[in-house]
């Protein structure tokens, strides 16, 4: 039963590491921006019309990380408080503040 106990808890130990290590690695890309790069929906590449800024893919994905991750082991997918397409609109947020949201959402 110990094994068991060790051979779980290392793996959540490995998850965890390797969370924080994309975590990481997404902020030191968000560091490097500008406020206007980090809020420009204009890129050099013509992909799209269409396109989110940095914001709103730290927006976006702190939104499906507190939903997805909040009561994880008692309740499943999506949750009802979630807000999911105002994740995809710029309301004058702070990149403070939109860091922040992502920051707890970890």
């Amino acid at each position: 039963m110990t094994q068991n106990k060790d051979i779980i808890t290392n793996y959540i130990d490995s998850v965890k590491k390797q969370f924080l290590y994309y975590k990481s690695l997404a902020e030191k890309s968000i560091i490097t921006l500008s406020d206007d790069e980090f809020f420009s929906t204009s890129y050099s590449i013509n992909v799209s019309e269409e396109i989110n800024s940095v914001a709103i893919i730290v927006k976006h994905l702190a939104g499906n990380m507190k939903s997805r991750w909040t009561d994880a082991f008692t309740t499943d997918g999506e949750k009802e408080w979630r807000e999911r397409d105002l994740e995809f609109k710029s309301e004058n947020e702070s990149r403070e503040n939109l860091m922040e949201y992502w920051e707890e959402s970890w």
